[in-house]
């Protein structure tokens, strides 16, 4: 009998220790589920289990997956019924749930080139392929090109004397319900059809993306959180906007966004795979998708590790490399991409659950609207945490409205109600410039001048110099009327100055206006000290702030957690900033952080308020994890 008991307690035991012990793509993820999107290309050679298995054993070994959309139609090639069942009873079978996917191109190779919704054979072919889809799927997501492009002659004489912008919003918007949600739920009452939206918010309007009428017509969205290198030719977007835009998309439609979406394009090294799919989970993204099937055999090589990685990173190429232990014991070494997307979500999952709902400082796009365009992500990528919205903000806290908002008719009267209401308002150069003679005036009378001036030294709060860029900066020049309006912070140069941020008071609140360079990337080139002075007065209704180098960004929650991460190639000193807490956790290491410093920040117009200062310390391409207790 003691023997029995021994051999129990032992088989218990080692019960015990594999599930605790198991990498989390045996057992999934407790905070988000994984997809892997597979192209018609693949699909159409699924016809055979014996083609998908090999390929699926070595994937899923390295990273857990929860679905997998099977893509019907890309570039007039449709995947067969046959086929299409095959694979879906493939993946079903291994406990993958299946969903339909649609690419509308009809070659995506020739500058993205989609089917023309003027034309009615191209109208007929689309709405086969969705009731095709329909058919076989109860959940289909449309990937990034349910837009057009064309300007064919049937667009040009259906278009008069509309802009292209105009026609291609309503065009697309009729589409989307006489060919693609109306066809799909004909054939299946029960399905769901998610459109998913590229990275390029900023242009969609422009192509028919309609960011209005959509989110309201399809049962979900889904966003692409891929940024690529920003400094690789292409499309130059911040590291920010993997995070950024998926929480703008959630304001979209509250609730129905299903996911962020990452590819490997575009990456100089393996760190910033990582970097784009851990920015989609701090978004809070329920689901994330890897595109694609072929990207994710894609062989680990040695060019993919970064410099850097012989530091301690968050991101380690080693420690990833390391053999995985399957559940039953079985060994695998990681060869693949996906091996990469299993590592990352392991670390992140550890802490995801702690964090709580992303929060930032309030800002409002209008619909359709450009000007300035992704300046917000600029503006994360120096600490500025960002909370963009498609309405204008009733809360209560500092805004920040860049040139966009200029499509708003009723900004102006908008602004001023809320400094009557005693709420401050930070607009940029761009705005300023933008409603000159439009009633800004009526709050402060300031002149967007036109002119330029070439700055490398700055002024940083009152009386305070000694702030110099690395390299000359083009700025615009304002001008104010003496003691009617004050400058906060100077860009000086050859015995004169210009407002660099300005401070207006107007009813029981203060507005500000914020010079922006004309490259935005310049603002990576601001002087530690005049990055921390506008940290200070724009963040000045958030919990926490940071004070070091550009290219530092901070995600703040609502239950007292944050994340800092830095986008820098080397190691970096930063300072924390809190209210009157005195305890500061690293959530990931247990470590315990204390300040034994106290401030008082000042902002005109404020009470002073005491701050608490911690100082950190983060590796390249590198995140922190913090509770304030």
């Amino acid at each position: 009998m003691e023997s029995f008991v021994k051999k129990f307690i032992l088989c218990i035991s080692l019960l015990v220790v594999s599930v605790f012990t198991a990498p989390a793509q045996n057992r999934g993820y407790n905070n988000f589920k994984v997809a892997v999107y597979a192209r018609a290309y693949e699909v159409r050679q699924m016809d055979k289990a014996e083609w998908i298995e090999p390929i699926w054993n070595e994937i899923s070994s390295q990273v857990h997956v929860d679905k997998i959309y099977l893509e019907t139609h890309r570039d007039l090639i449709i995947v067969d019924e046959k086929t299409v069942e095959t694979a879906k009873k493939f993946f079903n079978s291994r406990g993958i749930k299946t969903a339909g996917g649609i690419t509308l191109t009809v070659n995506e190779m020739n500058r993205f080139e989609t089917f023309c919704y003027t034309n009615p054979e191209h109208r007929k072919k689309v709405r086969e392929i969705v009731e095709f889809t329909a058919k076989h799927f109860d959940e289909i997501i449309l990937d990034d090109f349910f837009f057009t492009n064309c300007k064919c002659e049937l667009c040009i004489n259906a278009k008069g004397n509309k802009s292209w912008t105009d026609y291609r919003l309503g065009l697309m918007t009729e589409a989307a319900q006489s060919l693609v949600i109306g066809p799909a739920k004909a054939v299946n009452p029960k399905v769901k059809v998610v459109i998913k939206y590229p990275n390029w918010y900023e242009h969609f309007q422009g192509l028919g993306f309609n960011l209005e009428t959509e989110p309201k017509m399809f049962d979900g969205l889904y966003t692409g959180t891929e940024t690529r290198d920003p400094d690789a030719p292409g499309q130059h977007l911040q590291q920010y906007l993997g995070y950024f835009i998926f929480r703008y998309f959630e304001n979209l439609k509250p609730g129905g966004n299903g996911g962020g979406w990452v590819d490997t394009g575009g990456m100089s090294y393996m760190d910033r795979y990582a970097e784009q799919l851990w920015l989609t989970l701090f978004a809070k993204a329920p689901e994330i998708t890897l595109f694609d099937f072929r990207q994710l055999q894609r062989k680990i090589m040695p060019a993919d590790r970064a410099p850097w990685q012989d530091q301690n990173t968050s991101f380690s190429f080693d420690e990833m490399m390391k053999p995985v232990i399957l559940k039953g014991g079985k060994q695998v070494n990681p060869s693949t991409v996906a091996r990469a997307a299993g590592y990352t979500f392991e670390k992140v999952d550890k802490f995801l659950g702690s964090l709580g709902r992303p929060v930032g400082i309030m800002s409002y796009r209008p619909h359709h609207s450009t000007g300035e365009d992704y300046l917000h992500n600029y503006l994360g990528m120096i600490g500025i945490p960002i909370n963009l919205r498609p309405e204008f903000p009733a809360d209560p806290g500092m805004i920040i409205l860049t040139e966009s908002a200029k499509k708003d008719p009723d900004i102006v009267k908008k602004i001023k109600n809320r400094l009557i209401a005693g709420y401050d308002v930070t607009i940029t150069s761009g705005l300023l410039n933008a409603l000159q003679g439009k009633g800004i005036e009526d709050i402060v009378e300031l002149e967007y001048t036109g002119k330029k001036a070439l700055v490398t030294d700055f002024a940083a709060g009152w009386r305070s110099k000694g702030n110099k860029s690395e390299k000359e900066i083009l700025i615009p020049q304002i001008n104010y009327l003496t003691n009617d309006s004050w400058a906060d912070m100077e860009a000086l140069g050859s015995a004169t100055g210009w407002p660099l941020l300005h401070q207006a008071r107007f009813g029981n609140a203060s507005l500000f206006v914020l010079t922006i360079p004309d490259s935005f990337g310049d603002l990576y080139e601001l002087p530690e000290g005049v990055l921390n002075r506008l940290r200070d007065v724009l963040s000045s209704g958030m919990n926490v702030r940071i004070e070091g180098p550009a290219k530092v960004s901070l995600f703040i929650y609502d239950n007292n957690t944050f994340i800092v991460e830095s986008f820098l190639p080397e190691t970096s000193k930063v300072r924390i900033v809190t209210g009157t807490s005195g305890k500061l956790t690293d959530i990931v290491s247990g470590v315990q952080e204390t300040s034994d410093r106290k401030a008082a920040s000042m902002i005109w117009g404020r009470k002073p308020g005491e701050k608490l200062y911690f100082d950190i310390e983060l590796k390249p391409h590198s995140f922190r994890v913090f509770r304030m207790d």
